[in-house]
């Protein structure tokens, strides 16, 4: 059987076939459109563009953003702004004539990580992706949580007297530590800011309070964490991210094993095989 999956990222967008739902062949990549009418017809273009031989027996992917209660496509997000309210799976469902699932990006990617990844035999794993944006899933014995809306651990509230981002930004975990939220704070990317820089530091030290909130809320076995502020050049060390999250625990409870992706940016197309293969399961 054929399947194609895929990773549709604030940044760029992934896509490649399953013959086995374990393995998958080469990726092909590029920039994720702003407009969606231009995002859905590279999508199509670039699975034509894969000239598959045999007929496609489903479809299974992830998407940034907070998804609607039917799963077609996404309710809103602060990225893909113009994606919002259009029916993704839908429309690639007619085009291609098969069954598609839509689900979070960092909730597959997590889904990933925790069955085939840096959280495998764990029983309750969280999983965060701190890129352009901060998204984060919760996986209990090897399948996605249930949510009624899903989960958005990046836009809790941290920075609450506003002295860091001041009175325009909304103090979130994400417009602290996200790649897009430093750009916007600092007007620089972070990877052109070096490591030996003190803002690496004060990073870890956001992300810790961030993470205190995950640990007390869903009690995980292991948090894994993934995207390209932990794992680029220069990035947020995991050393410190580590010791500041102990220190802002303050010895209320032990912290779980904090670790990084294995899986890296493929964490979302093993989330979709293992998607797919649960769902052929029902």
């Amino acid at each position: 059987m054929t399947y194609v999956i895929f990773d549709i990222g604030g940044k760029k967008t992934r896509i490649t076939t399953t013959e086995d739902l374990v393995t998958f062949e080469e990726v092909t990549e590029f920039a994720t459109p702003t407009k969606y009418e231009t995002g859905l017809k590279k999508i199509i273009q670039t699975i034509k563009d894969l000239k598959l031989d045999k007929k496609i027996n489903g479809m299974a992917g992830g998407i940034r953003g907070l998804l609607n209660e039917e799963k077609t496509g996404i309710e809103n997000d602060t990225i893909l702004k113009n994606w919002a309210k259009k029916p993704l799976a839908d429309d690639l469902a007619k085009h291609f004539k098969t069954t598609v699932h839509l689900e979070n990006d960092t909730a597959l990617a997590g889904l990933g990580e925790a069955t085939q990844g840096a959280g495998e035999d764990m029983d309750i794993v969280a999983y965060h992706s701190i890129s352009s944006g901060v998204g984060g899933v919760k996986i209990e014995h090897g399948t996605i949580d249930e949510a009624s809306t899903g989960f958005e651990p990046g836009h809790q509230v941290l920075d609450i007297d506003r002295t860091i981002l001041g009175d325009e930004i909304t103090p979130t975990l994400e417009n602290l530590v996200s790649g897009n939220g430093i750009e916007i704070r600092l007007n620089t990317k972070p990877t052109e800011i070096p490591q030996s820089d003190v803002i690496w530091d004060e990073l870890a030290e956001y992300l810790a309070q961030g993470l205190r909130n995950t640990i007390l809320y869903w009690s995980p076995d292991v948090i894994v964490l993934g995207g390209s502020m932990i794992l680029g050049d220069p990035k947020i060390e995991i050393e410190k991210i580590r010791k500041y999250t102990v220190e802002v625990l303050d010895g209320f409870t032990t912290s779980p094993f904090i670790t990084v992706s294995s899986l890296g940016d493929d964490a979302c197309l093993y989330g979709a095989m293992t998607y797919i293969e649960q769902q052929n399961n029902q």
